[in-house]
């Protein structure tokens, strides 16, 4: 059973974006038909443009750029997270239908930092894989002896019980157990994202996975996201007497992720 760590790839994002969202944005307020605008918007800078419709508050133009991402070496306790984020679409590794018998987990890195703690939480580990796979063969030869009782085949009844057997079984699975996704989600819901989840007082994979999200976004999209990523980037701390003290920090990590983009 390895250990796995975060992988994350954009695999797909609306061609021209920015151009997009400015021909939507442009439309609201024009007379000409989209050809015309269409040749404006390809031939002119929409940056400045972009700028004031976001600073108007103008941002469900923002929702026609969407952006595609491969996510894996993930927990199920980051999923729970994940999917609070409605404004999405996820594909998911199915536990139903996949046998995990050799399932990868994520340690945590308090637990990484400590010797004891990550032999305690490794023993953990091993022990939950084997009860899952001792579990899921009871029910697999439980369910195919039923169902060839009834008069079924055993290649087919083998077939049916083992996804039975991987219904049930995977509730003995732990939340440091990987999943994979497919996850879609428009420039706005990003923004959105980002703003909760790149905060220092995020949980610890969940922002790891934000700040990925962002660098991979950025050079794509730089005008629609010249200003995302947690909410003292671009103002105020919104967290109050909870606030983290490192605004200053936070700032400087993701100007120099601007940087390195290069756009």
């Amino acid at each position: 059973m390895p250990e796995t760590h975060l992988h994350v790839e954009l695999i797909s994002h609306t061609p021209l974006p920015e151009q997009v969202c400015a021909l939507g944005a442009k439309l609201c307020y024009a007379k000409a038909d989209v050809n015309a605008l269409r040749e404006r918007v390809s031939s002119q800078d929409q940056s400045a443009f972009l700028e004031r419709i976001m600073q108007s508050g103008h941002m469900s133009v923002l929702e026609h750029a969407s952006f595609t991402f491969a996510v894996e070496g993930v927990s199920r306790a980051l999923l729970a997270q994940l999917t609070r984020h409605r404004i999405a679409s996820f594909s998911v590794q199915s536990q139903r239908y996949v046998r995990l018998d050799d399932f990868r987990y994520v340690v945590p890195p308090e637990i990484e930092a400590i010797p004891e703690a990550k032999e305690a939480f490794l023993a953990s580990m091993e022990e939950d894989a084997q009860r899952y796979l001792d579990l899921a063969h009871k029910l697999e030869e439980g369910h195919t002896a039923r169902l060839m009782a009834e008069g079924m085949p055993e290649k087919q009844a083998r077939a049916k019980a083992s996804k039975q057997a991987n219904e049930d079984a995977r509730f003995v699975l732990p939340n440091a157990c990987e999943t994979k996704m497919v996850v879609t989600m428009n420039a706005r819901s990003l923004m959105n994202f980002f703003q909760l989840r790149c905060c220092n007082r995020a949980q610890w994979e969940i922002r790891e996975l934000a700040e990925k999200m962002f660098t991979l976004v950025y050079p794509v999209a730089p005008h629609i996201f010249a200003k995302s990523g947690p909410a003292c980037v671009s103002g105020p701390c919104p967290e109050g007497k909870m606030c983290c003290g490192r605004t200053a920090e936070v700032r400087a990590k993701y100007e120099a992720i601007k940087q390195e983009a290069g756009v």
